[in-house]
Formats: C-alpha cells, structure tokens, sequence
C-alpha cells in the first residue's frame, strides 16, 4: 500500500459508489476518500465546501488520484430535442454542475497531488461532449457543458503539466450505465451496451491504470478508445 489516498467526488452515486467499493477492496491507497454531497457535505455548486474538503484531505496522505464521478443530464429539466426548447435556466444548470463543479475541484485538489510521482485526476464526461462526433444534435446543454468540461480538462492538463511532470488530467467516458442519470433512457439501449455500476467501475479503473502522462488532456472512453475533441 503507498502512502497516498485517492478521492471519489460523488461517491452517493451508482458509479461513484462502484468506484469507491473497488478501490478500498483494491489496497492501493492508505485512505479513500467517499466525498458526496448527501454524505459529506461537498458541494459542486458551493466552492466553500470544496475548498473544506480539500483542506480535510491536505491533512492526510497526498492524494494520487482523483475522479470526479458526478454529473447532471435530467430532473427538472430534460434533454432538449429542438434549440426552441431551450432555457438559460437548463442551460446554467448544467453548465454548473458538468463543467463549473469539475473545475472547481481541480482548482483546490491538483495543488495537492504528488510533483515527483504520478498522480491521476479524471473528472466523467460523456461522448455526447465530442464537437467531431456530434452527428445528431439535439441535447444542447447537456452536450455544451460536457464539450465545456472537455476543454477544461485540456487547460488543465497543460497548466498542470508544467509543475507535475508525471500527473495526468483526464475525461472518463463511462458508456451507459443502469444508474438513476441514465434511467429514462435505457429502453432503445442494448442489453450488451448497459453496464452495471461495478463494471463500468472495474472499466474506468482499469483505463486510469493505464494512462501515461502523454495522454494528459485527452477523453478515454471505458474501453480505452480515445475520444475525438
């Protein structure tokens, strides 16, 4: 066991919970930290209670990795089919909770991760995000405020690459998962296509173990397959 911990931002959620089971069952970090807003009190709209997190998680070993397993897609507002439904307040709303939060995080836990050694933040995304593979349209704040999250990851890389020679800053696409984000669309999903929580997890992991500083930037896919900007 190194002497590092690892963050899940989410944790109360279907992959989030995943992610947090596998790890601790996994060994590899003295201490996994299961953040949520309904368990612990983080907050992405709430930069406060990021800023506290961070400060708790300083106390402890650095954290070598860190996945921010969380995002938004329906609830009061579902996904527009036509630019005539669209809202600022679904549109903020989004952009909120898919871009903004993620940032956020990253602004108050990279400072944290190890200089010398590799450390690995990833924050969900979705292949919906990509601007090349947009063939549909439709889904407008759900997609802008992932493309959005897409390009704060790259920003993110790059800054952060410059002090931490061997971090990495991704976008993990997770496919679509039997979760509660997920659920009023399930029904034109193909069995073989729906993954469980604890796959996708066991997906998504095994992808971060396999991240090299080269691909810092980038958005992977869960089987790997580097996803288009």
């Amino acid at each position: 066991m190194s002497e590092t911990s690892a963050v899940v931002i989410g944790a109360s959620g279907g992959i989030g919970g995943a992610l947090v089971c596998r790890l601790e069952a996994a060994g590899d970090h003295a201490v996994v930290h299961a953040l949520s807003r309904s368990g612990t009190g983080l907050d992405l709209e709430d930069e406060a209670s990021i800023a506290a997190a961070a400060a708790r998680i300083a106390e402890g070993p650095p954290p070598a990795l860190v996945i921010v397993a969380t995002g938004v897609l329906h609830g009061a507002h579902s996904p527009e089919r036509t630019y005539r439904a669209l809202t600022a307040e679904h549109l903020m709303r989004d952009y909120r909770l898919n871009a903004i939060g993620p940032a956020l995080v990253a602004k108050h836990l990279l400072p944290l991760m190890p200089r010398e050694s590799r450390g690995v933040f990833a924050a969900l995304s979705a292949r919906v995000g990509s601007i090349g593979d947009n063939r549909l349209g439709g889904w407008h704040a759900y997609r802008a405020s992932k493309a959005a999250l897409n390009m704060l990851i790259r920003n993110l890389a790059i800054e952060h690459g410059r002090t931490h020679k061997a971090g990495i800053v991704v976008g993990l696409h997770p496919g679509t998962v039997a979760t509660d984000l997920s659920a009023p669309f399930q029904a034109g999903v193909a069995p073989e296509k729906l993954f469980t929580p604890e796959h996708s997890a066991a997906a998504l992991l095994s992808v971060v173990n396999g991240l090299a500083p080269a691909d810092s930037g980038g958005v992977f896919a869960w089987d790997g397959q580097r996803i288009a900007a």
